[in-house]
C-alpha cells in the first residue's frame, strides 16, 4: 500500500520552475530518499507535502485521499533550516512544539524526558537554545519531529551538522522508527546514507523526476555487466582465453600476488563461458560483479550519461 502519491505536481516562483510535472509514489513502511543537486526542487516538494505551500497544478494524496490540514497531525517534518527560537529554554520550546502536534502538556513532558535521556541531553532541559551546538540543536529538533508518533516522517538533510557517531545514532533511530511502522522520507546529499538505509529513491534534477525505484534494483540495473577477476597466472594466457568473449576494460598485473582484471560482458549468455575459460587458463581466485554506488549513479544521471 502507498501512503503518499504525488500526481503531476508543478510549482513555479516568479520566473523559476521549481517542479515540473513530478509524479511518484511512496510505499507505506519504507524509507524513501529524495536526491538531487542544489536547486533541483526537493525542498519545494517537501513543503508541498507539508502544505506549507500549494502546487500550481497536480495533487498530493495521503492514505488514499487528497491531503488535508488535519493530516498534518500524522506528519512530522524537520526542515533543513532549523526552526528553534534562540532565547527560549530548550525544554520549554520542545513542549511548545509538542503541543502544536496535539499532545497534552503532561504527555509531552513525559515523552520528552524519555527522549532527552535516550539522547543524553537531559542536562540541557533548562538551558537556553542559543547555547546549543548545531548538533545538539539537531537532536532537539529530531525529537520534537517524531514525538507525536506520526505515520509519515520527513527529514530535510537530517545528518547535516552531525559527527559520525551521532549520525549513526540518528540512522539507528530512523531504522527503528521504520521497523515500528513509520514511513520516512528524507532529502540528502549523503549517498552513503542512501545505500545504508533507503529502500527506494527519487532523483530530481532540473525540477523533474528523472529516476525512481528500489535502491538495490537501480544499482543492479545500471551495473552495465562489469566484472572483476582476481587471479594468479600468466596475463597473456588469460587474455587469450577470454578476449573474444568480453571487453577488457582494465588490467592490473602483479608479480608478487594476485593480479586483477576488469571486464565488460555485453551478452549475459557469455558469462558462464568467460568464467570457465578464465578458470581453465589461470588460477582464478574470485569473479565478482561491480555494482555502481549511488554516488556514481547520481553523477551519471545528473550529467545525462546514465
Amino acid at each position: 500500500m502507498d501512503i503518499l502519491q504525488i500526481e503531476n505536481v508543478s510549482k513555479s516562483f516568479a520566473n523559476h520552475k521549481a517542479l515540473d510535472d513530478v509524479s511518484l509514489t511512496i510505499p507505506q513502511g519504507s524509507i524513501y530518499g529524495f536526491l538531487g543537486p542544489n536547486g533541483a526542487g526537493k525542498t519545494t516538494l517537501l513543503r508541498i507535502i507539508n502544505r506549507i505551500t500549494a502546487p500550481d497544478s497536480g495533487r498530493v494524496l495521503f492514505d488514499g485521499h487528497p491531503i488535508t490540514a488535519d493530516d498534518i497531525y500524522s506528519i512530522g517534518y524537520m526542515p533543513e533550516e532549523r526552526g528553534l527560537y534562540k532565547k527560549m529554554k530548550v525544554g520549554e520550546q520542545a513542549i511548545f512544539f509538542a503541543r502544536l502536534k496535539g499532545l497534552t502538556h503532561s504527555e509531552a513532558t513525559k515523552r520528552l524526558k524519555e527522549w532527552f535521556d535516550k539522547f543524553q541531553i537531559s542536562d540541557w532541559w533548562n538551558r537556553s537554545v542559543d547555547e546549543l551546538s548545531k548538533g545538539m540543536a539537531q537532536k532537539v529538533q529530531f525529537i520534537t519531529t517524531i514525538l507525536h508518533s506520526p505515520k509519515l516522517l520527513i527529514f530535510d538533510e537530517p545528518f547535516s551538522g552531525f559527527d559520525p557517531i551521532n549520525a549513526n545514532l540518528l540512522k539507528s533511530e530512523i531504522l527503528e522508527l521504520r521497523d515500528k511502522g513509520a514511513t520516512i522520507i528524507f532529502s540528502t546529499h549523503n549517498m552513503s546514507s542512501v545505500e545504508e538505509i533507503c529502500d527506494h529513491i527519487t532523483l530530481i534534477n532540473k525540477s523533474r523526476n528523472i529516476l525512481s525505484g528500489n535502491v538495490k534494483e537501480i544499482r543492479h540495473r545500471h551495473g552495465a555487466n562489469t566484472f572483476e577477476l582476481d587471479y594468479r597466472g600468466d596475463e597473456a594466457t588469460l587474455l587469450g582465453a577470454i578476449g573474444n568473449r568480453c571487453e577488457i576494460m582494465e588490467s592490473n598485473p602483479s608479480l608478487t600476488g594476485y593480479s586483477s582484471i576488469k571486464i565488460h560482458i555485453a551478452d549475459d549468455a557469455q558469462l558462464r563461458s568467460v568464467i570457465s575459460a578464465a578458470n581453465e587458463s589461470v588460477n582464478l581466485r574470485s569473479f565478482r560483479e561491480l555494482i555502481p554506488s549511488m554516488n556514481d549513479i547520481f553523477i551519471r544521471a545528473v550529467n545525462g550519461t546514465l
